[in-house]
């Protein structure tokens, strides 16, 4: 059987996953989970749709992440484990459902606007 591969966003965060049957192994653009996510509060985001579904220590996870920031990334990958999930058992749907996981976060990065330092900043106002 061909492994699936779910699709998650965030921002402008790209995540490829693919979820098997494994022991927790979780491989992030080919490297290691903590040394591509140092940072523990990252780490922990990524786990939540297992901990959610109290399917921690079942799967093992290969993701291929490219764009956007840490933050954006590891929600990315966050989102592809929880939709690979509901789809092995769709009972699952409930919990992530209510966990806010199998929603797709909207908010992206605002367009700067012409005349303007930033998207919203504005230049120093002079009176004289």
């Amino acid at each position: 059987m061909a492994d699936k591969i779910f699709v998650g966003r965030r921002k402008n965060a790209v995540a490829r996953v693919i979820l098997r049957n494994g022991s927790n192994n979780v491989t992030v653009n080919s490297k290691k989970f903590e040394e591509y996510f140092p940072i523990e509060i990252y780490r922990n985001d990524i786990l939540s749709p297992f901990k959610v579904t109290e399917t921690l220590g079942k799967y093992d996870v290969l993701a291929k992440v490219e764009g956007g920031g840490i933050t954006g990334q590891a929600e990315a990958i966050r989102l592809g484990i929880a939709r690979a999930l509901e789809d092995i058992n769709p009972d699952f749907r409930i919990s992530l459902k209510s966990a806010r996981l199998l929603r797709r976060d909207p908010r992206m990065v605002e367009r700067k606007k012409y005349g303007r330092p930033k998207a919203r900043k504005r230049f120093q106002f002079s009176k004289r």
